[in-house]
C-alpha cells in the first residue's frame, strides 16, 4: 500500500521536474534538521569550524585557515557565502573581505558532506567530524597535492578549535568504479567495503555545500536500473549535471563485503565490544538476507519518498536498532536483544537514572527515555548502567560472559557465511585465521592462562583498598588458598565476606589482579599471611616485579606476530614466594654456621634453597600465563620446560627475582646463572650436556636442538654409568661449578674435545686409575696394577691404535679426508695419591718403545644364533674359538699364554686388538664400546690366568 504523500517518479509513466524538485527539498529539509542537531551538540568554536569549512574551500585567501597558495583548487559548486557566514569569517580574521568571482569561474569542489555520528543519537562531545570533499576528475597531480595539503592544514586548525576533523578527498567517477586511495572515514576498514561504506554514507551523511546526490532522486524500486534511470534524468535534462553528484547505487552488495565488515568490527570489538555489537549485528542481519538485502539506506530513502520525515525514527542509530530488534525478535533471541539495548544505551551515554535525567534536557535524552520505557527498564537497571564507570570485578565478569559469547557467535556466523557463499578470498581466509587467533588469545580459557575480564567494559577496575588472605582450604584438608577481599578487613573479619577472587597460589592471584587492573600503584593492601612467610616487603616487591614484566597497557598485537605461533616475550621467575627456605630445613644451626654457600647444595646437609618457582609469562599474543613448580626437582623441571619453550631465533627477556627472608639475592643470582648458562649452550645448536648438583643428586640436562631432556642420577654409581653410556655423536659435557666434586672428575671432564681419544691416569701407590674420553665424549674407566708408566700405557696405546686403524679402514675415503684421523692424547692427573686433583699434565708415549715386538692377543666377536656373542681369540696368530673349546676357552688360552712366556711371574694379560664388525653390521661403533668389550675379555682372561 502506498503512502498518501509518496512520490513515485516513474521512467515508463513520465517524470515531473516539479516532483523531482519537491523530492530534493524533502531530503534537504531532513538534512537541515540533522545539521541543526549536530550544531546543538557542538561548542561555539566547533560550530565555527563546521560553518566555515565551505567558505575555506570556496576561496583561497592568505588570511584564512588552510591557505596553501593561489594555485590551490578552490570554488564550491553552487555555493555563494551569505552575509552571516562572511561576518563569521571576519570575526575570525578581521581584515578578510570577500570578493564574488565574476563570469563562470571553475568549481572543482563538487560537494562537502559530513559523515558519522554528528547529528545522530550517538553524538558526543568527543565525536569527530568526517568530511568527504568531493572534487572534479580533471585535477592534475600538483593540484591534488595542493588540495591534500590544504586538508591537512584545515585539520590542524580544527584541532586548535577543539574539533577533531578528518577531511577525505573523493573523486566521484573513480569512487563509483571502486577506486580509492585509502580510508574514507575514521571508522573505515579500507577498500574491501565499498558498498557498505556507501550505504553508511547515504543514511548518515549531512550535506554541507555543493552538489546533492543523484541517488536521492532514484526510487528504491528503480535501484536495479539505477544507471539507466540517472542517464534518462540527465540526458532529458530533468536535472542538471552541475547540480548533482553521482556516487553510485546499492542494487547489489557482494557477499565478500559482509565478511570484510564483520572482520573489521570483530577486530575492533575485542578491545571495545560495546561499540562493535551494533555494527556486528547489522552485518549479520544484512548477511542473513543476502542476496535480497534491503539495506538501511534504501529503507531511509523509501521513508523520504513516502514523506515520513520524522527525525527520530530516521536517526541512523535508531534505524540500526529497529532493524536489529526486528531480526532478533523474529529469532526469539531475547538475551542478545538485551545486550544490543545495553550497547546502544552505553553508546549514547546520556544517563537517565536519578538526578542525572534532570541535568540537561536534550532530544537525545528524550528519545533514549522513550526507548528505555518501551524496553521496560526500571530505575534499578538504569542506575546499574549509569554507574558503569564505577563497575568493578563482579559486574564486569558478568557482562564479559555475554560480550565474549556474542563476539564468538559473530565469528562463527562469519566463517559459516563465508563458506556457504564461497565468499572467502585468499586474503579473507588469512584475515579470518588472524581474527580467530585474536579471539583465542583474548578470550579462550586454558590451564595457567590469566583471564582478562575487562575488554572495554568498564574504564577502571582498580580498588582503593584490598585485603589479601591466606587461609585453610576447607574442601581440601591440609591445603591452603589465597583470597582477595574488598576493603581493609581485620584478622577474622574477612571470614564474613565473599572474596573478589580466590586462587590456590599467591602469584596466580596477584598476576590476575595486576593484569586486570584490580591492583594498581595506588591500591592499599592489608595482609593476613596465614601459615606462609609472606611479608609486606615481599608482597610490595612481587607486585613491582609484575608491573615491570607485564607492563600495562599491553600494545596491540601485530598481524605478523599472530601469523606465527605464540612465543614467550617476557618471563618472570619468582623464587620461594612466601617461603623462607632456611626455616624449612632439617638442621638450621648447621645451615647458619657452615662455610658452604651454594644455594642449590647448601651447607653440610646439602640442602637446596630453591623450594618453589612461580613463572609468569607474557607471550607474543599478549597472553599472560602463570605456572608453579614445587616439590622435588622443581628447579630442574622449570629449567627443562623453559629451555624446551625457546623458539629458534627468539629469546625472551628473563628476569629472576627472590624476596624471601634469608639469602634472597644469592638464590636469585644462582638460579639466573644456571638459566643463562644452559640457554647459552642451547643456542649453539649442539648436543650439549650440562651436569648440575642439586642437594645430593647429580642432574643432567641434555640440550639438543629438538628437545631438552632431564636425567636425574641418584648416586655416584649412577653418575659413572651415565658418563660411560655409548653415544653416536660428540656431545660436549659442561659441569656446573659444584658438580661431581666427590668423584674428582671435574678436571678431566672439562677437557673433553671432539675427534680424539683422551686417556687420563692417576697413580695411587701400586695401582693406577685410568680414564678414557672417547671421540663422542663418553667416559670409560678402569683400575690397573701400576709398575711404571710404560707398562701402564703401552698396552692401552696398542689397543687404541688398532681400533683407530680399524675405524679408518671401514670409512669411505672421502669421509676420512673430511673428518680426519682420530688423535690419541695422554694426560697424567696430579698429584699422585688421594686428594683433590690440582693439575692435568699432558704426556707423550715414546714411539721407539711402541715399535718393539710384543705378544699379540686378538679377539673377534660375532653374533650368535640366540643373541649371544661368540668369541674367537688369536694368540700370536694361533686361533682359539668357543666353537672348539666351549666354556673352557679362557682356561685354554691362559695355559697357552703361560707356556709362551719366558718369565715365571704371572703378570696381567692385555687384549691388543679387537674386531666387532660381526656385531656392528655396517656401523663403526665408538671407541668406548671397544674398551668395554676389552675390559670384559681381559677380566675373563686374567681370572683364568690366576687359576692356571
Amino acid at each position: 500500500m502506498n503512502h498518501p504523500h509518496e512520490i513515485r517518479p516513474d521512467l515508463d509513466q513520465g517524470i515531473d521536474r516539479k516532483v523531482l524538485s519537491q523530492l530534493r527539498q524533502r531530503f534537504l529539509t531532513l538534512n537541515q534538521g540533522r545539521l541543526g542537531r549536530a550544531m546543538d551538540g557542538l561548542s561555539s568554536r566547533q560550530q565555527q569550524v563546521l560553518t566555515l569549512l565551505p567558505l575555506f574551500f570556496h576561496v583561497n585567501h592568505p588570511l584564512l585557515p588552510g591557505y596553501v597558495s593561489g594555485n590551490t583548487p578552490a570554488g564550491v559548486a553552487n555555493f555563494e557565502p551569505d552575509a552571516p557566514l562572511l561576518a563569521e569569517a571576519q570575526r575570525l580574521t578581521r581584515s578578510f573581505s570577500y570578493k564574488a568571482r565574476r563570469g563562470n569561474p571553475p568549481q572543482p569542489i563538487h560537494g562537502l558532506y559530513l559523515m558519522g555520528s554528528l547529528g545522530t543519537l550517538a553524538q558526543a562531545e568527543q565525536s569527530d567530524m568526517d568530511v568527504w570533499v568531493c572534487h572534479a576528475a580533471d585535477l592534475s597531480e600538483s593540484e591534488l597535492a595542493e588540495l591534500r595539503k590544504k586538508c591537512l592544514l584545515l585539520e590542524i586548525w580544527a584541532a586548535s578549535q577543539g574539533a577533531e576533523a578528518h577531511l577525505f578527498l573523493i573523486e566521484p567517477q573513480s569512487f563509483v568504479q571502486g577506486e580509492r586511495d585509502g580510508q574514507l572515514s575514521s571508522d573505515d576498514c579500507g577498500t574491501t567495503q565499498h558498498y557498505l561504506l556507501l550505504d553508511e554514507f547515504y543514511r548518515t551523511a549531512i550535506w554541507l555545500a555543493g552538489r546533492t546526490p543523484l541517488w536521492w532522486l532514484v526510487p528504491v524500486y528503480e535501484e536495479t536500473r539505477y544507471r539507466q534511470y540517472i542517464d534518462t534524468l540527465l540526458s532529458k535534462r530533468f536535472v542538471r549535471a552541475e547540480d548533482n553528484l553521482d556516487l553510485g547505487n546499492l542494487a547489489h552488495i557482494p557477499p565478500g563485503e559482509f565478511v570484510g565488515a564483520g572482520l573489521w568490527q570483530l577486530f575492533k570489538g575485542i578491545e571495545s565490544p560495546y561499540k562493535s555489537v551494533l555494527k556486528l549485528l547489522l552485518t549479520e542481519v544484512y548477511a542473513s538476507e543476502h542476496p535480497q538485502v534491503q539495506c538501511l539506506s534504501l529503507q531511509f530513502k523509501q521513508a523520504v519518498f513516502s514523506n515520513r520525515l520524522d527525525l527520530d525514527e530516521l536517526d541512523p542509530y535508531m534505524m540500526v536498532y529497529r532493524r536489529i530488534e526486528q531480526y532478533l525478535q523474529g529469532r526469539g533471541e531475547r538475551e542478545r536483544l538485551e545486550l544490543v539495548r545495553r550497547s546502544l544505551y552505553l553508546k549514547v551515554n546520556k544517563k537517565l537514572s536519578g538526578l542525572a535525567r534532570q541535568r540537561s534536557a536534550s532530544w537525545q535524552r528524550d528519545l533514549l527515555q522513550r526507548l528505555s520505557q518501551e524496553w521496560g527498564w526500571d530505575e534499578r537497571q538504569l542506575a546499574l548502567l549509569d554507574s558503569r564507570s564505577q563497575w568493578k570485578v563482579r559486574q564486569v565478569a558478568v557482562e564479559r560472559r555475554e560480550l565474549v559469547a556474542e563476539l564468538n557467535y559473530s565469528y562463527r556466523f562469519l566463517c559459516q557465511f563465508a563458506r556457504s557463499q564461497n565468499a572467502i578470498s585468499r586474503i579473507d581466509q588469512r584475515d579470518l585465521s588472524v581474527l580467530g587467533r585474536r579471539l583465542y588469545a583474548a578470550f579462550e580459557r586454558r590451564a595457567g592462562k590469566v583471564e582478562f575480564i575487562n575488554p572495554g567494559i568498564a574504564p577502571d577496575l582498580a580498588e582503593d583498598t584490598l585485603t589479601l588472605v591466606q587461609s585453610p582450604n576447607r574442601k581440601e584438608p591440609g591445603q591452603t588458598h589465597w583470597g582477595l577481599y574488598n576493603g581493609n578487613l581485620g584478622v577474622h573479619e574477612w571470614e564474613h565476606f565473599a572474596p573478589i577472587k580466590r586462587c590456590r597460589e599467591l602469584l596466580e592471584l596477584l598476576t590476575w589482579a595486576h593484569r586486570n587492573g584490580v591492583i594498581d600503584s595506588s591500591t592499599r593492601l592489608a595482609l593476613h599471611p596465614g601459615s606462609s612467610d609472606l611479608s609486606e616487603y615481599e608482597l610490595f616487591n612481587l607486585l613491582g616485579s609484575l608491573q615491570q614484566s607485564v607492563a600495562l597497557p599491553l600494545p596491540v598485537v601485530s598481524e605478523q606476530r599472530l601469523l606465527q605461533p605464540s612465543v614467550a616475550d617476557e618471563i618472570l621467575l619468582l623464587v620461594n614466594v612466601g617461603i623462607d627456605p632456611l626455616q624449612h630445613h632439617r638442621d638450621l644451626n648447621i645451615l647458619m654456621t657452615t662455610e658452604r654457600t651454594d644455594s642449590l647444595s647448601y651447607a653440610g646437609v646439602r640442602e637446596n634453597l630453591v623450594l618453589t618457582l612461580d613463572q609468569v609469562t607474557l607471550n607474543s599474543w599478549n597472553e599472560v600465563q602463570v605456572h608453579r613448580y614445587d616439590g622435588e626437582h622443581a628447579l630442574l623441571r622449570c629449567l627443562r620446560d623453559y629451555l624446551n619453550s625457546l623458539g629458534a631465533g627468539h629469546t625472551p627477556r628473563l628476569r629472576v627475582r627472590c624476596f624471601c627472608h634469608n639469602r634472597a639475592q644469592a638464590i636469585a643470582l644462582r638460579v639466573e646463572e644456571v638459566f643463562a648458562t644452559t640457554q647459552a649452550l642451547l643456542a649453539q645448536n649442539l648436543n650439549h650436556r650440562y651436569l648440575l648438583q642439586v642437594e645430593q643428586h647429580t642432574h643432567v640436562l641434555e640440550l639438543q636442538s629438538g628437545a631438552v631432556n632431564l636425567v636425574t642420577l641418584e648416586d655416584q654409581d649412577a653418575v659413572l654409568r651415565y658418563l660411560g653410556e655409548e653415544r653416536s655423536d660428540y656431545s660436549p659435557l659442561h659441569l656446573d661449578a659444584n658438580a661431581l666434586q666427590e668423584l674428582d672428575l671435574a678436571q678431566l671432564l672439562s677437557l673433553g674435545q671432539p675427534q680424539c681419544i683422551q686417556l687420563f691416569y692417576r697413580v695411587q701407590d701400586a695401582w693406577a686409575d685410568v680414564y678414557v674420553l672417547d671421540e663422542h665424549n663418553a667416559l670409560w674407566q678402569q683400575r690397573l696394577p701400576f709398575h711404571d708408566e710404560n707398562s701402564l700405557l703401552l698396552p692401552l696405546q696398542r689397543f687404541l691404535q688398532s681400533i683407530v686403524f680399524r675405524r679408518e679402514a671401514r670409512l669411505p675415503l672421502d669421509n676420512l679426508q673430511a673428518q680426519g684421523s682420530l688423535d690419541i692424547l695422554y694426560y697424567q692427573l696430579l698429584p699422585s695419591g688421594t686428594g683433590k686433583v690440582r693439575q692435568v699434565e699432558a704426556r707423550q708415549v715414546e714411539v721407539k718403545t711402541i715399535d718393539r715386538p710384543y705378544y699379540e692377543v686378538q679377539a673377534i666377536l660375532q653374533a650368535g644364533a640366540s643373541d649371544d656373542v661368540q668369541v674367537t681369540l688369536y694368540c700370536n696368530q694361533r686361533e682359539f674359538s668357543q666353537l672348539e673349546h666351549g666354556d673352557q676357552l679362557y682356561a685354554v688360552v691362559a695355559r697357552e699364554i703361560i707356556e709362551q712366556r719366558l718369565e715365571a711371574e704371572r703378570y696381567r694379560c692385555y687384549i691388543t686388538d679387537l674386531d666387532l664388525s660381526g656385531l656392528l653390521a655396517d656401523g663403526l661403533g665408538s671407541s668406548i664400546l671397544y674398551l668395554r668389550y676389552k675390559g670384559e675379555l681381559e677380566r675373563a682372561l686374567n681370572e683364568a690366568l690366576a687359576q692356571a
